[in-house]
């Protein structure tokens, strides 16, 4: 997924982007939405999270 498409996502959770890296943000889209912020931390696959929209690009 594209950083503006994330963008866009974060905008519509009111959350502020600032200058937040791709991993950054989607990991505070993650705890808003009240999930692990399991992004990028390697545990892709133990997060228990199948259908997640960042699976992805998960490692």
């Amino acid at each position: 997924m594209k950083v503006q498409d994330i963008k866009e996502i974060a905008q519509k959770m009111a959350i502020h982007c600032g200058k937040l890296k791709k991993g950054e943000l989607i990991r505070l889209i993650q705890v808003t939405e009240g999930n692990n912020a399991c992004f990028d931390s390697g545990q892709s696959s133990q997060c228990g999270q199948q259908g997640c929209l960042w699976a992805e690009d998960c490692n």
